[in-house]
C-alpha cells in the first residue's frame, strides 16, 4: 500500500496525481482507466480542499493499493463531516445552462468507478473508490 499525506489545497494536486499515476502506471493500469482515476481523483480532492475546511487548514491523506486487478484509493481528512454520496444526482436531461451548479462531479465519480463507498469513524471523512484495471 502506497500513502500520501498533503495539505488540503488546490495547488496541491499535482503532487496527488503525480502519486496517483505513478502508482496505476507500476500496476499496468490502461490509458482509458488511468483517465477516469485522474478525473475521480480531482473531483474528490478538489472538494476536500474548497469545503472541508472553511475556516482552518487540514490535510487530506491518499492511500493506494491494488486488489483483485482492482486499485482501490482512499481519501481521509478530519475536516467537516460529508457523505458525497448522499447528495441528489444532478439532472443530466437539462442543458447547462438549466441546471443549477453542484453536483456533476460526484456524479461523474459514481459513473465512472466500479465502486465508492464512505464512512465517517473515528472524526474522520473516508471516502473509497475502486476501479479495474485489467
Amino acid at each position: 500500500m502506497k500513502q500520501l499525506t498533503l495539505e488540503a489545497k488546490l495547488e496541491k494536486i499535482n503532487e496527488l496525481m503525480a502519486f496517483v499515476d505513478a502508482g496505476l502506471e507500476e500496476m499496468g493500469c490502461g490509458m482509458k482507466a488511468q483517465m477516469q482515476i485522474d478525473v475521480a481523483v480531482d473531483e474528490i480532492f478538489s472538494n476536500i480542499a474548497q469545503y472541508a475546511y472553511p475556516d482552518r487548514a487540514g490535510s487530506a491523506t491518499v492511500t493506494m493499493e491494488e486488489e483483485d486487478g482492482a486499485v482501490v484509493l482512499t481519501f481521509t481528512d478530519d475536516g467537516i463531516p460529508y457523505d458525497p454520496l448522499q447528495a441528489a444526482e444532478p439532472d443530466v436531461s437539462l442543458g447547462a445552462d438549466e441546471r443549477p451548479i453542484g453536483g456533476l462531479g460526484i456524479f461523474l465519480v459514481r459513473k465512472t468507478m466500479d465502486e465508492v463507498r464512505y464512512a465517517y469513524r473515528d472524526g474522520q471523512n473516508v471516502l473509497s473508490i475502486r476501479k479495474k484495471i485489467r
